[in-house]
């Protein structure tokens, strides 16, 4: 991809190139916002980059107040604790800046600020997406991972403080008006940060061309993000350079347009090990990825098919598909067994009453019972 900046519109605007970030300050001053609430991750927040960018904002005498105070699996207090700083420094606006636990944080907050009621009342899959009614601030994000895609997400996934059950709240208005997407601020990222978050990206797009709605816009999305990882994903890790690492952005967004299609499997297996171990949600999605994939061939021959066309390799069969995806972590570093990241035995059983429990297999192209659950998890330890 070419590295000068480039302007999509799909819905919303998206700025996408190398110094993108670097019209942030005049954008703001552009639409009279001067009190932005910047919401991050405590690691992006230490990062020189990132101390350049408030920097760049006071320099236009924009007052920015910063919010970091966020679990690396995002809980409701984080966004309460969130909102309560927006409240008291008088903020006119968020931006998100981060991987996807800042930008879920950030558009849950973007939720809150006109919605007091408690936050899961918002659930979407109990149908609280209908008491989204009033406005909410200006909102703009900026990924500094290829991973979640969350920048142009419409929906944060949150989790119960107690229970650890995951959460999806859900709205258009909840939409970033703007995205500021720099591949220049994931080229220092470290290898193993890189390719967790990549396999994410890649298990995004693969789930949404396997679930089980129609959606042949999505579809065409998805195995377009599938390409670009294929051809930049090892070099994006090893070797980085602007084209791989433009390519692995985009791909990641890519995915997240697509999944409005629907998750599956996977991601169902991996959201409880967030949840109940801290596992970092890509480096989950990973190791369970081959797994999933392999348990969806049957009865979907021609789909996994065209992966394996896409992915360009001589094996066009679901079983080309998944050894492909295990030779692929083996390459960029990632485990092939969940007892490399933590995982055991005794978690299992709780591990599978999450999983039955997930938002996401319910559009798995084929239904996934909790024995399932419990024998992929036994499979990948």
């Amino acid at each position: 991809m070419s590295s000068s900046i480039l302007q999509y519109n799909f819905p919303t605007t998206i700025r996408f190139g190398a110094g993108a970030i670097n019209e942030v300050a005049d954008y703001l001053l552009k639409n009279d916002l001067k009190k932005p609430l910047v919401v991050t991750d405590p690691v992006v927040a230490s990062l020189d980059f990132f101390k350049s960018f408030i920097q760049s904002l006071e320099k236009k005498n924009i007052s920015v107040e910063v919010f970091s105070q966020i679990h690396k699996n995002p809980v409701k207090s984080d966004v309460y604790l969130g909102v309560d700083s927006y409240d008291a420094n008088q903020r006119d606006s968020i931006i998100g800046i981060g991987g996807g636990a800042a930008m879920d944080v950030a558009r849950a907050m973007v939720l809150r600020v006109n919605h007091r009621e408690d936050l899961f009342k918002y659930d979407d899959l109990i149908g609280g997406d209908i008491f989204v009614t009033n406005d909410v601030p200006h909102f703009i994000t900026i990924p500094t991972t290829a991973g979640t895609g969350s920048e142009v997400g419409r929906s944060a996934i949150i989790a119960d403080d107690v229970t650890h059950q995951k959460k999806i709240l859900f709205s258009p208005k909840l939409l970033a008006k703007t995205i500021f997407a720099d591949p220049m601020l994931t080229m220092d990222l470290p290898p193993a940060v890189t390719a967790a978050t990549g396999m994410d990206a890649l298990t995004h797009n693969l789930e949404a061309y396997v679930a089980k709605m129609s959606h042949p816009l999505c579809e065409g999305i998805a195995l377009e993000g599938i390409s670009l990882i294929a051809k930049s994903m090892e070099k994006a890790v090893k070797n980085p350079d602007i084209e791989s690492k433009s390519n692995m952005l985009i791909a990641s967004l890519m995915g997240a347009v697509a999944f409005q299609k629907g998750l599956g499997v996977v991601h169902s297996l991996a959201h409880p090990m967030s949840s109940l171990l801290d596992t970092h949600h890509g480096l989950a999605n990973a190791v369970n990825l081959p797994y999933g994939m392999k348990f969806n061939i049957a009865g979907f021959e021609e789909k996994f098919r065209r992966i394996a066309r896409t992915l360009e390799i001589k094996d066009e069969s679901g079983e080309g598909v998944v050894n492909f995806l295990f030779d692929l972590n083996n390459r960029i570093g990632i485990p092939h067994q969940l007892r490399e990241v933590g995982v055991k035995e005794e978690h299992i059983e709780t591990l599978a009453d999450l999983a039955i429990a997930d938002f996401a297999h319910p559009n798995n192209p084929k239904p996934v019972s909790r024995e399932d659950f419990k024998n992929l998890y036994l499979e990948a330890l």
